[in-house]
């Protein structure tokens, strides 16, 4: 298995807590830490994990310029779900909660919606493998550790994996400006996925046909839509509200 890179605080800590054998090597700043980078090389330096000490011009390279934040870690790649995967993840779960991104492009929205996910209890987040940006470093970064924790399913066909699905008891509801009714007036209890499409066309045609049910979110000010990571955020809490009542 190749490795790959992760940086930031959180995202090492979500490996050293969920999957420490992944932890091949550890880049860390030259010179004085902070506390939350001192108490993190503490514990890797208890797992016996090697780290190196650098200069930042040469540590913000591993990571193109990205926020750091001190830390940088070599790890093993992580597990990449795909269809066949989702009848074990579902079946964790009595009315699991799914967000489909429908060709989510921008990384940093990614790693928004992952850290949603997971505030959410989501059980996977599943999207196509072309034409949409997968787990980079810089989405595991934005994810705070939620790429670590939240399932994400590239599937091949969405809109055969939706009727997949649906055929297990899976209601799907899209996000449409043009839709009818708001995400505040149907339920979202259940067998439930929130389907949002992309930042600049939303769903494709076939996703939005295929979806069981379209919603808004009332807009009533100047701007007409949401940024893809705040609208995963209002749809899946609304849905979290609706199951702790």
């Amino acid at each position: 298995m190749s490795n790959e890179i992760i940086y930031g605080i959180h995202s090492v800590r979500a490996v050293l807590e969920r999957d420490p054998v992944r932890l091949v090597e550890i880049f860390v700043l030259k010179g004085r830490h902070g506390n939350r980078l001192s108490k993190l090389l503490n514990e890797l330096q208890v797992c016996a994990i090697s780290i190196q000490e650098m200069d930042r011009k040469i540590l913000s390279k591993k990571v193109s310029g990205g926020n750091h934040q001190g830390i940088v870690a070599k790890v093993k790649k992580a597990k990449r779900f795909c269809e066949n995967d989702l009848v074990a993840i579902l079946s964790k779960y009595k009315e699991p909660l799914l967000l489909v991104l429908d060709g989510v492009v921008d990384p940093h929205n990614l790693g928004a919606c992952l850290r949603n996910a997971d505030g959410a209890g989501v059980a996977a987040v599943i999207v196509p493998k072309d034409r949409a940006v997968l787990v980079t470093p810089t989405v595991s970064k934005v994810a705070s550790g939620a790429a670590e924790t939240v399932p994400v399913v590239q599937v091949t066909n969405l809109a055969r994996t939706m009727r997949t699905l649906q055929e297990q008891g899976v209601w799907f509801v899209g996000t449409a400006a043009e839709a009818m009714r708001s995400i505040y007036q149907i339920k979202l209890t259940g067998s439930l996925a929130i389907v949002i499409g992309s930042e600049e066309n939303g769903m494709r045609h076939l996703t939005r046909k295929t979806c069981d049910d379209l919603v808004k979110i009332p807009m009533t000010g100047s701007i007409s839509s949401l940024n893809v990571s705040v609208t995963s955020g209002i749809c899946l809490f609304e849905a979290v509200r609706q199951r702790l009542v």
